[in-house]
């Protein structure tokens, strides 16, 4: 395989592991500020309890995460040096704010919090994991500032003599409307990670009768509740998000539909068989009218077709071929929804079953829940592949294609760190898995310590 194609995958196996860690760092410090903050108001120690047993989860998912992250931004100097080289004026801004404001937030006030209990007072100790729970979604603020600018470019001048892109205007990279979209997705989705994370681990020990199931009945009370709003939230951003990005990216959601020619008003394909050269479905089965209910709001009005798009495309930029790959932005999209649909489902009837003081009845539904906590990083890792395969073949969409953003570099040296990346990381998984599983069995008062 060529560099390129190397270089993508490695990319793509690091930004996927890493983003395992992220939405459940921002969704569970929320939570866990919640949980410190009614113990604070109410007095109650079964608060304190929860919040030192989840506390403990998020201290780990924490630590694995930022040593992910760390290796994820090594791959713009190693594999896409001439990516950097040309955005980098504009794109090293946000990430150098991230480190050096946000991530330096979150993690002096994680350990104020980690060795301050008993030795602050408790409304302090509190404000100290909300600090956390600001910085790590502050952190998720200036790498979506950066993420956004590959989508959207704003705020910048060509340099035609170095080559390069450079930075105008920093306000306008904080305005740009896809990061306002993007930044409300994301955030969301950590709370819709948290939400079944802690229903999940609930359900385990009501399962087993824990000793402290009164505790684990108000973590999955909350839980259920952070489920569904998270759940909801992500939709309908989402919803909002599609529209707007067919307004400045319409080959994105043609692609992501398998819309191939322009109609109004325009079918919504649930499943086809796609055949990306010849440029059409062999089978497909439709929903009338629905493609333009979900971009208009309306039963009506015109989606342009990939065929039509791909043409004008080639009259702005010139002869080139500008359709992402079809089935895997098409697949991505119905798994992310559809796995959204059904975790808003489950969460819906957590919620109910909590309020009705029904847990044990249907026992069946507890034991689902704890393999549903991989459904949030199933639709977190496929959202992020439709995001970042729909822009192709663009990484800086209308200035820089992605076969001009990687390093000069042989596939072979490519192929021995990718390899290694992949050795590194599964060994991650297998240390992650243990930690967890090990530290959500333990009963509170244990995990705690």
């Amino acid at each position: 395989m060529s560099t390129l194609v190397l270089s993508r995958i490695q990319f793509a196996l690091t930004t996927v592991y890493h983003f395992f860690f992220v939405p459940l760092t921002l969704g569970l410090s929320i939570l866990v500020a919640i949980l410190e903050t009614l113990y604070v108001r109410t007095g109650d120690e079964k608060y304190k309890h929860m919040t030192k047993f989840w506390g403990k989860l998020f201290l780990i998912n924490f630590a694995l995460g930022v040593a992910t992250g760390i290796v994820q931004e090594f791959q713009f100097g190693m594999n896409w040096s001439e990516y950097s080289r040309f955005v980098g004026d504009i794109f090293g801004a946000p990430l150098a704010i991230e480190g050096l404001l946000a991530f330096f937030l979150e993690s002096t006030f994680l350990g104020i919090w980690l060795f301050g209990w008993d030795k602050l007072p408790k409304a302090l100790h509190a404000a100290a994991i909300w600090l956390v729970a600001l910085g790590s979604n502050l952190s998720a603020l200036w790498i979506l500032v950066a993420n956004s600018f590959m989508h959207v470019p704003v705020g910048y001048t060509l340099n035609e003599a170095a080559g390069r892109a450079e930075m105008t205007d920093f306000g306008a990279l904080l305005a740009n409307p896809h990061l306002w979209y993007q930044f409300p997705h994301v955030l969301f989705a950590g709370i819709t990670t948290a939400g079944f994370f802690v229903l999940g681990i609930s359900a385990y020990h009501l399962i087993k009768r824990s000793p402290h199931s009164d505790l684990f009945r108000r973590s999955f009370t909350i839980a259920a509740i952070f489920a569904l709003v998270g759940t909801g939230a992500t939709g309908f951003i989402g919803h909002l998000q599609g529209q707007y990005i067919y307004r400045i990216q319409p080959m994105k959601i043609a692609a992501s539909e398998a819309h191939w020619e322009t109609a109004d008003p325009a079918e919504f394909v649930v499943i086809a068989g796609i055949d990306q050269e010849a440029a059409r479905n062999t089978w497909e089965l439709t929903v009338p009218r629905a493609l333009s209910f979900l971009l208009y709001d309306r039963w009506s009005g015109e989606v342009r077709g990939i065929n039509d798009i791909q043409a004008d495309l080639e009259q702005q930029y010139g002869a080139g071929d500008y359709v992402p790959p079809v089935f895997v932005t098409f697949w991505t999209f119905r798994v992310m929804v559809g796995v959204g649909m059904l975790m808003a489902l489950l969460s819906l009837v957590a919620l109910y079953l909590a309020w009705r003081r029904k847990l044990d009845r249907p026992r069946w539904f507890l034991h689902i829940l704890p393999f549903a906590t991989i459904l949030p990083l199933l639709a977190t890792s496929t959202g992020w592949i439709l995001t970042e395969m729909g822009r192709q073949p663009w990484i800086v969409y209308g200035l820089l294609r992605t076969e001009d953003g990687v390093s000069p570099v042989a596939g072979g040296t490519v192929l021995i760190s990718l390899l290694a990346f992949a050795l590194v990381y599964a060994a991650l998984i297998v240390a992650n898995v243990y930690l967890m599983s090990k530290y959500a069995r333990q009963a509170p008062a244990a995990a705690a310590h």
